[in-house]
């Protein structure tokens, strides 16, 4: 299908303001309008994304009265937690959707896009120095290679949020919205999930990543060309073409895909389920819609189900004593739904659960259609582990690709009732992950991901490190290797102090060129404790300091069990003030010898 311009320019912009384009940005715009324009017999690419307009603000008028917005966020260390965490994290969700309405629609989008491992491979790149060590560089970097190959470091992981509501009119759809994200957020934060509202721009990028997922196009927008160029915001995320021939399948672009929708058949769900589908190989989008029930109106429906079944036990007992059989004799169903029915309503009831609408998508992206059935094939796996079915939406690959998008808008009727516990299963969280780039050092792989932990001590909160462990766990061969990462990798004016009671780092600062320094009674290397330095504080006087520690080591030499007395102490300070007092007078004359 061809791209054709949609007008949906903001309303409040007027058409007679003139706006100054620079020279680059008049291609861009005639680039852009080239790609847009149509034959205007077929349906465009830009007719079949799902919504009305997008505002600077971030707000998203998917329908005429059905507004959006979006939040981004991280990941926490959830399956690396102890079960008390665990539980904590689980029942903090709980209050989250509990405190939902039922007129707030909420969407949960995870997207997994393959990313150029070129880029992956510089952020591990150890380029040669020329100073002697090139092979030992060259050894490290290869070892770092094979590392990252272990993982799925080459897979790059979003998390978004969206939430949706009926409004009559924008102006009432930005204060109700606005009060939603705070609470949100609040929530978000007890979680402790990093999070950030995205505003429009940063929607439409989203949008433009899903669309191209390669990569191939740059995401180049800008408000103020809406106007001069007469192009609407879909015309900048718009892929080449949608194809929708195929019942089972869609083309994007140059990707095949398919959608397909998660059939829980399981009476119990663990809480890796979301997980694993989230460690599947290769382009996948995965969204969670949830809406909640009117408390009062599921109580009711459900009665209505219990007097229903009732109605049909007591049906099937008038049976069996007409034909002479006992009448506790009745389908096993009958009896296995009416206490389900039964446990349910007492939850609803006196364990403050509440009842949700749950629908599951599953996207996967590929080149080719081979690749595709060999990514499903491994998604449907995962949801055969957890006794559930992916099932192919056929001949609403359409609507469920459309659904798929953090837009807020579900046109997929196929949901699942669930309770706020059940609900809360999907944990939205796994593993956080740590690969920093620069002078970032390898720390080994994440026990659950397999990926690489690569971190920049500088550019963390704490800088500071420790390594614990039993004996024989390898403590001193880490120390041994962030020591040999440090001097291959980081800055050369970084200096490596080395303070070793057993003696056992010698044999590598010597063969890195540095310089071994022996301290004892029978050794020629001595440290003077009456040297001073005056840049050592500047807060307080270097002289003080001195004192300070002079006085400490005569107390720890002669203090005995009970320390120095007053007056030792006063002549002590007396004496170091006497000492130092010819040096502070000229610092440059020659230091005295103790």
């Amino acid at each position: 299908m061809q791209k054709k311009a949609i007008k949906d320019r903001p309303q409040n912009q007027q058409a007679k303001e003139k706006i100054w384009l620079t020279r680059a940005e008049k291609k861009q715009i005639a680039a852009l309008m080239r790609q847009a324009k149509g034959d205007g017999k077929k349906r465009t690419a830009q007719q079949t994304i799902p919504y009305l307009q997008m505002y600077p603000d971030g707000i998203c008028r998917v329908k005429d009265n059905l507004f959006s917005k979006s939040v981004e966020f991280s990941d926490i260390n959830y399956q690396l937690a102890q079960p008390d965490d665990k539980t904590a994290t689980f029942e903090a969700l709980c209050d989250f959707y509990n405190s939902l309405d039922s007129s707030v629609g909420l969407q949960l989008t995870f997207v997994n896009r393959i990313a150029r491992q070129g880029n992956f491979s510089k952020s591990i790149a150890i380029p040669p120095q020329q100073d002697g060590f090139d092979d030992v560089q060259e050894e490290y970097a290869a070892m770092l290679k094979e590392q990252l190959a272990k993982g799925n470091n080459g897979l790059v992981k979003h998390k978004y949020l969206t939430f949706t509501l009926e409004a009559d009119s924008l102006k009432n759809a930005k204060s109700r919205l606005s009060r939603l994200e705070t609470d949100i957020l609040n929530h978000l934060k007890i979680l402790g999930a990093a999070n950030r509202p995205l505003d429009g721009k940063e929607r439409l990028e989203v949008l433009h990543g899903i669309f191209h997922p390669d990569g191939d196009r740059k995401f180049l927008f800008n408000w103020k060309w809406l106007v001069p160029s007469g192009l609407s915001t879909k015309d900048f995320i718009a892929p080449p073409s949608f194809a929708f021939k195929n019942g089972r399948l869609f083309s994007m672009g140059y990707k095949t895909g398919a959608v397909s929708f998660l059939q829980i058949l399981a009476p119990e769900l663990n809480d890796r389920l979301l997980a694993d589908l989230l460690n599947v190989d290769g382009h996948l989008l995965v969204n969670l819609h949830i809406r909640s029930i009117d408390q009062s109106e599921a109580i009711k429906t459900i009665k209505r189900k219990i007097t229903d079944l009732d109605a049909m036990k007591i049906a099937e007992q008038k049976k069996a004593v007409c034909s002479g059989c006992d009448m506790d004799i009745i389908p096993s169903d009958l009896a296995t739904y009416g206490g389900d029915a039964k446990d349910l309503l007492r939850d609803l009831q006196s364990r403050n659960e509440r009842m949700f609408l749950l629908t599951l998508l599953v996207v996967n992206l590929a080149d080719n259609k081979q690749q595709l059935d060999n990514q499903i094939f491994q998604t449907a796996g995962v949801a055969q582990k957890a006794n559930c079915s992916l099932v192919r939406l056929d001949y609403q690959q359409e609507a469920g690709l459309m659904s798929s998008l953090p837009l807020g808008l579900n046109e997929i009727p196929i949901q699942r009732g669930l309770t706020t516990s059940s609900t809360a299963i999907f944990v939205p969280f796994t593993t956080q992950e740590l690969f920093q780039n620069g002078e970032a050092l390898y720390y080994g792989l994440n026990a659950l991901s397999n990926n690489m932990i690569l971190a920049d001590r500088k550019k963390l909160k704490n800088p500071n490190g420790l390594i614990l462990g039993t004996p024989g766990s390898g403590k001193s061969f880490s120390a041994k290797r962030e020591i040999t990462n440090v001097f291959l990798v980081a800055d050369k004016k970084d200096c490596i102090l080395i303070c070793d009671p057993e003696a056992e780092y010698a044999p590598l600062v010597n063969r890195l060129g540095g310089q071994v320094v022996k301290i004892s009674p029978t050794s020629k290397d001595f440290v003077n404790p009456m040297d001073l330095n005056l840049n050592y504080s500047e807060d307080e006087s270097p002289l003080s300091l001195k004192s300070d520690f002079i006085l400490s080591l005569c107390e720890l030499v002669v203090g005995g069990k009970s320390g120095l007395e007053p007056v030792e102490k006063t002549m002590i300070d007396r004496a170091v003030r006497e000492v130092y007092q010819a040096y502070l007078a000229d610092p440059n004359r020659p230091k005295c010898r103790f």
